[in-house]
């Protein structure tokens, strides 16, 4: 059953990879990139790393999300100061 969940979660994983690179909106990208990660701290979890998995959730889908979005907002205020 585990060896089942973790191909599906590997596959789940190659989705949102591609999603993220062919997604026109920087946003969506991001978002994909960030449950991406999220993902891949489950299947470290279920690996038995959960020293490994708390690091990819903290940095991978959180802390890293969040620069990427506000590098995305600074930039379009730079682009647009009329919006």
């Amino acid at each position: 059953m585990t060896d089942v969940f973790i191909i599906v979660l590997g596959l789940v994983m190659i989705v949102f990879a591609i999603l993220a690179l062919y997604l026109k909106d920087l946003v969506a990208s991001v978002i994909a990139a960030g449950v991406l990660s999220l993902f891949a701290s489950i299947l470290y979890l279920i690996m038995q790393a959960p020293d490994v998995a708390m690091t990819e959730a903290a940095i991978g889908a959180g802390l890293l999300t969040m620069i990427f979005l506000l590098a995305i907002k600074k930039t379009k205020q730079i682009e647009d100061p009329n919006d």
